[in-house]
């Protein structure tokens, strides 16, 4: 395994030495719908199951080339005016969808206590850049109007993704501090995101291999989504930083789109944005979706949660 000078928790460690053995071919080398089901098969395995909610419901709204798939967790059958989660899901803009993050958007709407949408933009290669982006932002304006099909009164939005769905996040952010909707963005929590372009950086040089996620996979969903780097509704670090939103940043320091990450945060410093930034040590991308394989992986994910509250409460929200 490459890196092996880093620290590796334990449990970390026993799940890549199990994926190891386990031999499966890289996403890159096999057919997109045998990678698509693979990276469910995935989650479904590692991930802690989904928690029991209130209400679990699919529904949708206008996009710029039809209707965008939703879907909208709730732990309480009813609730007051308060913040929406809007949450866009990872997968490199090409093998993730609803299910693969479904666990994970359950265990958001308990911990946070409050309404989680997630979008099921448009995947490459099928629709290249900016399909996706131009869905999540038209799914975040939608929700922010709320709609009766919500079943409740947004106050403000929390834009919530990771790994592509943190990159998302951020362009959300940007385009509706540029354009407002309805309701303002009030907390944004890119997820070891790709804000700035990995290609070159010491991260994915020094976690290639052997890491979960791959350089190899990393140049995949890249040749698949076909992003514009000097635009950065492709590439978020180069858009602009004024009214960006209160922050919760994580990476992880195994990643090797991890510097990505860490060059937003400095970007944010330098704006002087207010925002929290967590990397957890130890750790993969994905993380947040390997909690039943990787134990320690929950806490992490619940240090996040704290970091969120405290940002709501720090702002009134």
């Amino acid at each position: 395994m490459a890196g092996t000078g880093h620290f590796i928790r334990d449990d970390m460690r026993a799940f890549l030495d199990f994926l190891r053995q386990a031999g499966n071919p890289p996403i890159s080398q096999i057919p997109l719908e045998e990678a698509r089901t693979a990276y469910a098969a995935l989650h479904a395995m590692a991930d802690r199951p989904a928690r029991e909610l209130a209400i679990m419901r699919d529904l949708a709204c206008p996009g710029p080339a039809g209707d965008i798939p939703l879907r909208c967790y709730d732990a309480r059958e009813t609730r007051g005016p308060g913040p929406v989660i809007a949450f866009f899901h990872g997968g490199g803009f090409v093998i993730g969808d609803l299910d693969t993050h479904h666990n994970l958007c359950t265990e958001i709407a308990v911990q946070m206590d409050l309404p989680v949408v997630a979008v099921d933009y448009r995947r490459a290669p099928e629709n290249p850049y900016p399909a996706a982006i131009d869905d999540c932002i038209a799914a975040a304006r939608w929700i922010a109007t709320g709609p009766d099909a919500l079943g409740f009164t947004a106050t403000g939005l929390i834009s919530v993704g990771d790994s592509a769905g943190g990159n998302a996040t951020i362009v959300v952010s940007q385009a509706l501090a540029a354009e407002p909707a309805s309701i303002p963005v009030v907390l944004q929590v890119p997820i070891f995101p790709l804000a700035n372009d990995a290609a070159g950086s010491a991260s994915i040089e020094e976690f290639a291999e052997g890491f979960v996620l791959t350089k190899a996979a990393v140049e995949f969903f890249e040749a698949a989504y076909k992003p514009d780097k000097s635009d950065w509704q492709a590439m978020p670090i180069l858009g602009s930083h004024d009214n960006t939103p209160p922050t919760v940043l994580v990476t992880a320091s195994l990643d090797p789109i991890r510097d990505s990450g860490r060059d937003y945060g400095a970007a944010l410093a330098q704006a002087g944005v207010d925002h929290i930034f967590l990397e957890m040590k130890g750790m993969t991308h994905s993380f947040t979706n390997l909690r039943q394989a990787v134990p320690s992986a929950q806490a992490d994910l619940e240090a996040v949660f704290d970091a969120m509250k405290l940002m709501l409460k720090r702002h009134g929200r």
